[in-house]
């Protein structure tokens, strides 16, 4: 099948099929299975767009059939300066020219790390895509398994999708101060432990944004023979069960990247979340917002 009728065949799904592939846990999961989405591919049940956030030359390469290419770096304005995401018009330009809508079903992998993925789901959420899923597993583990892959690329569709920012799962610099401040709002560092401590920085400043609350990324991650994949639902419930569903929550990271785990995490569990773009390279370099350095005090101590 050449890659124009492949392509026609895949948008002819999307319009008149069902979400059809199973959930990992239920379904209001927010990932699939890897064989449920292979079954789902060899039945031609498989009816939502396939985003592979790998770099433009290992999606060249191979992935998995009909997929996309959506670089995560794309999902970046200044990566070298701080994790904010894409601009506005930028972000229309690309969903437009992928075929992506507010109502368009997408299932998004990565090479199995699994943080480009999640980076990339906050960032379709974040710009009003409402059936999101992600791959609970990534692309080397598919290879892995022997699914099948292609080195064909599906001709793009345009779609005539409108911006439409949901600020409720965006933090910024303001709100993140306002958290600070706000007994109804908590705020998760999702970096590893030394960073939060103070001992380690990508920024100028050491340390945590006051009142924040430390749950690195790698919880809500699990390893199999070297290949990640997300905790099951009940899994994610202990590591998150302090954390009351009735506060808004605030996560960040060094540059709105790992911390995209979290989110995805705490969406599926049911809790209200934004994501700090920005997060600790912008917070830390800024002389003029406050911080907590637990290393310093333990100095002080001394």
């Amino acid at each position: 099948m050449n890659a124009k009728l492949f392509n026609t065949w895949f948008i002819a799904l999307i319009c008149f099929l069902p979400f059809s592939v199973h959930a990992e846990t239920s379904s209001d999961s927010l990932r699939i299975d890897a064989k449920d989405l292979n079954i789902a591919i060899a039945q031609h049940k498989q009816n939502a767009i396939l985003l592979d956030a790998r770099s433009k030359e290992l999606y060249q390469q191979d992935h998995i059939p009909g997929a996309l290419n959506f670089p995560v770096n794309w999902t970046y304005a200044h990566k070298k300066t701080n994790g904010q995401i894409v601009e506005p018009q930028q972000a229309q330009t690309l969903f437009r020219k992928l075929g992506l809508d507010i109502q368009t079903p997408v299932i998004i992998y990565d090479d199995g790390a699994l943080v480009d993925a999640a980076r990339l789901f906050w960032t379709l959420e974040v710009y009003g895509l409402q059936h999101v899923k992600v791959l609970s597993t990534g692309y080397d583990f598919w290879v892995s398994k022997g699914y099948p892959t292609t080195e064909q690329t599906s001709v793009d569709t345009p779609s005539h999708y409108i911006t439409e920012v949901k600020h409720q799962r965006l933090a910024t610099k303001f709100s993140t101060l306002l958290a600070t401040k706000n007994p109804n709002e908590l705020i998760i560092d999702a970096r590893p432990k030394p960073a939060y401590l103070g001992e380690k920085s990508s920024a100028k400043r050491f340390g945590h944004i006051p009142k924040a609350i430390n749950i690195p990324a790698s919880h809500n991650l699990k390893l199999e023979d070297h290949m990640a994949s997300f905790q099951p639902v009940n899994e994610l419930k202990k590591v998150y069960a302090n954390i009351p569903k009735n506060k808004k929550i605030i996560i960040y990271c060094a540059i709105g990247r790992i911390s995209a785990t979290n989110y995805l995490a705490l969406r599926e569990l049911g809790y209200d979340v934004a994501n700090y773009d920005a997060s600790w390279k912008e917070w830390g370099n800024d002389f003029a917002l406050p911080i907590v350095n637990p290393s310093a005090f333990d100095d002080n101590a001394k």
